[in-house]
């Protein structure tokens, strides 16, 4: 299995597209909905989508990925970490972002739920 040690990013098209282009700034991988070009996917999509690339998935749905890290873990499924953030401004994601990407490790995230 490919280890990696930073988190990669997969933000839902909730996700402002300017928090994907201000991470890459700061050296992380982050890749938007329309740039894997999954417009209009349903939430199980999504999440299949980002664990097929090992990604952490990153939302302002809480409501209903917390559903789907419940399904995940009742069925012994696995994923690579999902972040829930509050809906803030754009730069004030990101600093809350990186206060999790500078501290917690790829592997460390794996079927994780964190609130940011």
């Amino acid at each position: 299995m490919n280890q990696r040690l930073f988190i990669e990013l997969y933000l839902d098209e909730d996700v402002d597209i300017l928090v994907a282009n201000l991470i890459r700034g700061y050296g992380f991988l982050a890749e938007a909905t329309r740039d894997a070009e999954n417009l209009r996917s349903t939430d199980a999509e999504q999440l299949e989508y980002a664990v097929s690339q090992q990604k952490t998935l990153l939302t302002h749905n809480r409501v209903d990925f917390e559903a789907l890290a419940t399904q995940y873990f009742e069925s012994g499924k696995e994923h690579y970490g999902i972040i829930l953030a509050t809906r803030h401004p754009p730069h004030e994601i990101v600093r809350r972002l990186l206060l999790v990407l500078n501290h917690v490790t790829w592997d460390e995230m794996r079927n994780q739920l964190r609130y940011i």
